[in-house]
């Protein structure tokens, strides 16, 4: 592998070219560029997504002389553990990773009975400014290259391989795009890192698109334009609110798409692609758990292709709101459901670590 790069202050630099910023083609057109064989890139990558190997020098395949530089061109290193925190017995994990230019940013590995989701991040923090996450609250530093994003997830499922985690191998199943970030404010490189993600080995890891979910605030042509490609990728759509009033100040982005536009680019995302949008919506004590605000959110969902995910608002630092009353959390899901609308309350995995929904900040203390 080559060297450790050294780091350079945030913005000034682009993240190293790596495999998974490429398609199939362009990586043998960087292989050829370099006097290899256009098949090396498919070693490469057969060991990369395949494999889950990053070390050229583990590629016994590969000519001796031409490993090292293979490796500096097209598998550099792009992410360092900082740290893993965990919780649950081992069975939720944090990873606080520093890329190249010493930026950082997490994702929280939660392995269940039945299944192992990874939530994986697409920004150093978070432009939108959501007041009751952590992560919009420290505002946006950078986009994560595509490589960056796949690296997350490779990095991971190698660990999970090798049996470097609570409960013995195992295998990803789930991606979810809930880590830092907004997605569809990195569009391209999102959905590049999608492809790479569900691309058939050694096009990329070959995952189920059904098995991966992309959240958003609500970018209105953004979510358009991920309908247009026609995947099976679920859309989850970060509500909190059924009424504008509420929203334009829990969601900033709402003063520019409101709540009818939102939810129509919804719809329409379950119209073309058959798969059920899940609304995201964080219950917060006297804010937005009113048992009429429950009724209106359910006559905007009612028979629609939707489900609900309610969010026990997790704590952060500093912030003035907390999570809804038991009572009247039941109640909203009491409300919801007499509108006919499905719903679920989420698993707070990861709480103790500020590891849940709305928590990470990649602080490195």
């Amino acid at each position: 592998m080559p060297a450790e790069l050294t780091f350079v202050s945030p913005n000034r630099a682009r993240p190293p070219r790596h495999l998974a910023d490429l398609s199939p083609q362009d990586r043998q057109a960087a292989v050829a560029e370099l006097g290899e064989k256009p098949f090396r890139a498919k070693q490469l990558a057969q060991h990369y997504f395949g494999h889950l190997e990053s070390d050229t020098a583990a590629m016994t395949d590969l000519p001796a002389a031409s490993r090292e530089r293979l490796g500096e061109a097209l598998l550099p290193r792009l992410l360092t553990v900082v740290r893993h925190v965990t919780c649950d017995g081992g069975m939720t994990r944090k990873t606080l990773w520093r890329a190249f230019d010493g930026v950082m940013f997490e994702s929280v590995l939660m392995r269940y009975p039945d299944r192992v989701t990874l939530c994986v991040s697409s920004q150093a923090g978070c432009g939108m400014n959501c007041p009751f996450c952590a992560t919009g609250q420290n505002g946006l530093t950078r986009n994560l290259s595509t490589g960056e994003i796949v690296d997350q997830i490779v990095s991971v499922a190698r660990d999970l391989e090798r049996g470097e985690v609570a409960g013995g191998p195992g295998r990803i199943g789930n991606i979810v795009f809930m880590g830092m970030g907004e997605p569809l404010a990195n569009y391209r490189r999102v959905f590049d890192a999608v492809r790479r993600i569900t691309d058939p080995v050694p096009g990329g890891l070959g995952l189920s698109q059904r098995g991966v979910t992309i959240s958003t605030v609500g970018l209105v042509p953004a979510m358009h334009k991920l309908a247009a490609e026609r995947t099976q990728v679920r859309l989850a759509v970060s509500l909190h609110a059924p009424d504008d009033e509420l929203r334009d100040e829990l969601v900033p982005v709402n003063n520019r798409w409101p709540v009818a536009e939102v939810l129509d680019a919804a719809w329409h995302y379950a119209d073309v692609t058959g798969r059920r949008v899940s609304i995201e919506y964080a219950l917060i004590r006297d804010i937005n758990d009113q048992a009429w605000r429950a009724d209106m959110l359910g006559e905007l969902l009612a028979g629609q292709l939707t489900h609900v995910n309610l969010i026990p608002l997790n704590p952060t630092p500093g912030s003035k709101w907390t999570a809804s009353r038991p009572e009247d959390e039941r109640e909203f899901v009491r409300r919801l459901q007499a509108h006919g609308v499905s719903v679920t309350i989420r698993d707070t995995r990861g709480q103790e670590i500020d590891g849940a929904c709305g928590q990470l900040a990649a602080a490195e203390k």
